[in-house]
């Protein structure tokens, strides 16, 4: 591979829906004001499911029992920019998940043994906001919402 090519991170993102239509987001730990969807990168061997799956129980304690998967989209991908690498890779190649979530919220724990984020809540799709992401996911954010509900995020003010 030459220093030109682009290597992206295979990874997973979960939208959990309650009953009563409200998405989970997640606040980063050391971040405040920083909203996101649990994701994380795809371990070699296994399936984006697998990985989804694993991801849920290690970020916020869910286990795959509190949840049915409803469909899955993507690649979206994005990059870290400036040139950044992690981990070798200059971004990352997500694939979507959105879940029935049919737990109650005794079910998730942000307090995990290797914790990323501080806080969860769940809003209305159309109450999300861009300027709660880091500019890199924004574009990908877009994509997702008009492809999984129709909507438009507007941009931050």
């Amino acid at each position: 591979m030459s220093d030109t090519e682009i290597k992206l991170k295979p990874n997973v993102a979960a939208i959990l829906r309650n009953a009563r239509g409200l998405i989970l987001i997640c606040e980063r730990l050391g971040v405040a004001g920083a909203w996101q969807f649990p994701q994380g990168g795809i371990d070699d061997g296994e399936t984006a499911e697998v990985a989804l799956r694993r991801e849920l129980r290690e970020e916020i304690g869910v286990e795959p029992t509190a949840y049915t998967i409803i469909e899955s989209r993507g690649p979206y991908r994005y990059l870290f920019g400036a040139g950044t690498k992690k981990r070798g890779h200059h971004g990352k190649l997500q694939t979507y998940f959105l879940c029935d979530f049919h737990a109650s919220d005794d079910a998730i724990d942000v307090g995990t043994e290797h914790p990323e984020f501080r806080a969860y809540r769940w809003i209305a799709p159309g109450d999300f906001r861009l300027d709660w992401l880091p500019p890199m996911k924004r574009e990908v954010y877009r994509a997702v919402f008009a492809d999984f509900f129709g909507h438009k995020i507007q941009p931050s003010a």
